[in-house]
């Protein structure tokens, strides 16, 4: 027998290789259409047609389909009349490394004449999910890296959110239409080449927009760029974006501006699910970048109504809460542009029904609807609406436990307009396990300053707050209005309030609050007028009048109060002048927004026409008022009357002012001030 040769076996080998090939090469797919119809509809439980079957071969190969009809899931809306997928030309290509690995690797799909309805039930179903209903929560072994499509439509709804959004696709660039279709074409992202037209819904919010990319979007998993030009529009609010974004399906990169306007900031609640202002008309604009899991959005620049905004931000999405950092700084902040985000106005209540597109379409409808879900707490008996200083809107609790936040914020100007201008506002915020701490809280006010630490615990359901307040050398020639009548004043004050509370307002913690409020004058100069006023000392303000005022000095000053659950009581009150002692008496209730104290001035040096008797005054935090002591007026008035009939001059008398008041230990009184001494002393210490 004749051995057999090596040469010869290759040489068959290679014939039925090739003859292998070339049956391949001329084997008509299309016979294996219809099984592989049955076979695909069988395995899903929903019909599956095609009219063309043809296959390139290759490491890549590539599939062809014409006419494809995927019947939708019997759960979804609309089965009937919306199959899952209605393709006029479908070709993809299939990685065969990846098909060892037990995954389904799809380099890129392309399509035309594509009608796609993917939804999402309730319950978590999604009809793309292709398998038995014990699998449907399990990762997809299916991953589509690019898709580009020549004409179709999509619709996708989530009844979990809810969201509703249908899309228009064309590619209108001649070249690119030509090879949309072309699952092995080279993508060429240089120029915008795809349009896409968007409307929808979203929490009950309709949306519209359009958009334009290259010839390729990335899907998934890529991390390759593709450029995006687009508009949406939603209620008064509008969105533009321009740049790259990596992975449609699941987004792995984003490197684009933004900017945003809108009628108020109200109108974003639907899409933010947060009860913002309803602020002035707006607009912002920044870098927006993500990297991995941190978004950034760097150069800041906008505008709330007045108030102005520049800096960056960052989020990071972690466990088991996210990390929002940021650093703003504002030239001008108008306080009833932003102050609803601090609770300066009424909140919505956790369990009021959302707030509409068309409630929050304008600033006036906005502010419409927070009155009405305001969740105002009820009024103290006696206490008028339109008095209430302290800001009743309700701080949301569960906002502080929904992420973790560290912000540096500056302020070079505040304008408030209940208050005296306020400069150089200095915030740095540490948000952590619900907890939030405000150290610095610094503000300039009066040529002084205000040092503040602020502890918020939202850990339980009821805010506790802790606070620590210090002004210091604020100028009273700054906190008194000028008048042309009145001599200057100079002089320093200063002033701590150390208080702790439990509320979910700033009014419902001013009411519990406990601790000690105390304020403090140094050495310095107040109107003569103002002083000769306090006493009553009618002969002198006459003689100030014709010749003029003139400053007197201040020797010192203190007050002190002690306060529980909202009720301040005086322990101290003296101020010092050189012709004046006043001594005070009373208390405030912050929980009614009301005060009352009673001055009694005690001249030091002899004096006619005084009419020195005690002054009340009291009244609402934003509408206070005074009295005289109609006792103390009707005993000299009285006096004068009956010597007047003796003699008219002896009728001076009663008006004559002895002099009673003594000078007061300064040290002694300002010792008594504790730190609001040191708060009101001179120093020359440059300011940090």
């Amino acid at each position: 027998m004749r051995a057999f040769s090596p040469g010869r076996g290759t040489k068959i080998l290679l014939a039925l290789l090739g003859a292998l090939v070339v049956f391949l090469l001329l084997f008509d797919w299309d016979w294996l259409r219809g099984p592989l119809n049955r076979t695909i509809s069988e395995k899903t439980q929903r019909r599956f047609d095609s009219s063309h079957l043809a296959v390139q071969l290759g490491w890549n190969p590539v599939i062809r389909l014409k006419d494809v009809y995927f019947a939708n899931a019997d759960w979804a809306d609309g089965t009937g009349d919306h199959p899952m997928a209605r393709i006029g030309t479908l070709e993809f290509s299939v990685s065969l490394r990846d098909l060892w690995n037990g995954k389904v690797f799809v380099p890129r799909v392309a399509m035309d004449q594509a009608e796609l309805n993917f939804e999402k039930a309730k319950d978590e179903r999604r009809n793309w999910v292709l398998g038995e209903p014990s699998e449907t929560k399990e990762p997809s072994k299916l991953l589509i890296s690019s898709l580009s499509v020549r004409q179709g439509k999509l619709r996708y709804v989530d009844r979990t959110t809810p969201f509703d959004i249908g899309v228009d696709v064309e590619t209108f660039d001649p070249a690119a239409a030509a090879k949309a279709d072309d699952a092995k074409a080279r993508p060429d992202n240089a120029r915008y080449t795809t349009r896409y037209r968007f409307a929808g819904t979203y929490h009950d919010a309709k949306f519209s927009g359009q958009a334009q990319t290259g010839d390729v979007l990335s899907f998934q998993g890529s991390d390759v760029p593709f450029p995006i030009q687009g508009r949406l529009v939603a209620g008064t609010t509008r969105l533009d974006v321009e740049g790259t974004v990596a992975d449609a399906a699941n987004i792995s990169g984003i490197d684009v501006r933004l900017n945003i306007a809108g009628n108020t900031l109200a109108n974003l609640y639907p899409f933010l699910l947060l009860p913002l202002p309803a602020s002035p008309p707006y607009r912002l604009s920044g870098h927006l970048k993500l990297d991995g899991n941190r978004y950034s959005m760097q150069d800041i620049q906008g505008r709330i109504g007045k108030t102005d905004v520049a800096g960056e931000a960052a989020y990071v999405q972690r466990e088991p809460r996210p990390l929002l950092t940021t650093t703003l700084h504002s030239k001008l902040l108008n306080l009833p542009d932003l102050g609803p985000l601090v609770g300066l106005t009424t909140k919505e209540t956790a369990d009021a029904r959302p707030l509409t597109q068309a409630e929050t379409q304008t600033r006036e409808r906005a502010q419409a609807r927070e009155k009405q879900t305001s969740g105002e707490r009820a009024l103290p008996t006696g206490t008028v609406q339109g008095e209430r200083l302290l800001p009743t809107g309700k701080f949301e609790g569960g906002r502080f436990k929904a992420i973790d936040a560290k912000a540096d914020l500056r302020v070079d100007r505040i304008d408030a307009p209940d208050f005296i201008a306020l400069q150089n506002l200095r915030v740095k915020l540490d948000l952590k396990d619900a907890v939030l701490r405000l150290d610095p809280f610094d503000v300039d006010l009066a040529d002084g300053e205000i040092r503040s630490v602020v502890r918020l615990d939202a850990q339980q359901p009821t805010l506790r707050a802790d606070v620590d307040i210090t002004a210091r050398r604020l100028k009273l020639a700054r906190l008194v209005p000028p008048s042309p009548r009145l001599a200057p004043s100079s002089g320093a004050m200063g002033a701590r309030a150390k208080l702790s509370a439990s509320g979910n307002s700033i009014a419902d913690l001013a009411a519990k609050a406990d601790g000690q409020v105390q304020a403090a004058l140094s050495r310095g100069q107040v109107s003569n007028l103002l002083d000769a006023v306090s006493g009553l000392n009618g002969g002198k303000i006459l003689t100030l009048l014709m010749g003029g005022d003139k400053p007197i000095p201040i020797n010192c000053g203190a007050v002190s109060f002690d306060v529980k659950d909202g009720q301040g009581k005086s322990q101290l009150f003296v101020i010092d002048t050189e012709d004046t002692r006043i001594e005070g008496d009373g208390g405030f209730d912050l929980d009614h927004e009301r005060f009352d104290l009673t001055i009694a001035p005690k001249p030091k040096k002899a004096g006619i026409l005084s009419l020195r008797t005690p002054v009340r005054v009291y009244g609402s935090f934003r509408s206070p008022d005074f009295e005289l002591d109609k006792a103390g007026l009707a005993l000299r008035g009285g006096g004068a009357v009956a010597l007047a009939l003796v003699n008219p001059l002896a009728a001076l008398l009663p008006l004559i002012e002895t002099g009673p008041g003594e000078d007061t230990d300064c040290q002694r009184l300002l010792a008594s001030a504790g730190p609001a001494a040191k708060a009101a002393a001179p120093t020359t210490r440059s300011r940090p």
